[in-house]
C-alpha cells in the first residue's frame, strides 16, 4: 500500500478534537479541565511521528501534512493555557471579576 490510509484516518481523527478543545480554551478563559503535562505529552507524539516521516521514511507522503496541522492546532493549545494561566492568577488576586 503506498499510501497509509489507517495512519491518515487515526490523524484525522485526532485533529478533528483539536478545534473543539481550541475553541473552549479561548472561550473559558481559564485552565480548569486542562493539563499542560497531557498537552506536552501529545506535542511530542506528534513530533516525533513528524521527525520519523520526515528523516527515517524514503518516501514522504501526505499525512506528513496532517502532522504538522495537530502539531500546530497544539502548540496554539499551548498558548492558550500559558494566556489562562495568568487570566487564572489576576481572578485569583481579585484583579478580574
Amino acid at each position: 500500500m503506498d499510501f497509509p490510509i489507517f495512519e491518515a484516518a487515526m490523524m484525522l481523527c485526532f485533529g478533528l478534537a483539536w478545534p473543539a478543545s481550541l475553541l473552549k480554551s479561548w472561550r473559558s478563559r481559564t485552565n480548569k479541565g486542562k493539563s499542560l503535562s497531557f498537552l506536552i505529552i501529545v506535542a511530542v507524539g506528534y513530533a516525533s511521528g513528524l521527525t520519523h516521516k520526515l528523516c527515517w521514511q524514503q518516501k514522504v507522503d501526505g499525512v506528513v501534512w496532517l502532522y504538522i496541522a495537530n502539531a500546530t492546532m497544539v502548540a496554539l493549545d499551548i498558548c492558550f493555557y500559558i494566556r489562562n494561566h495568568f487570566i487564572d492568577l489576576k481572578r485569583d488576586k481579585g484583579d478580574l471579576s
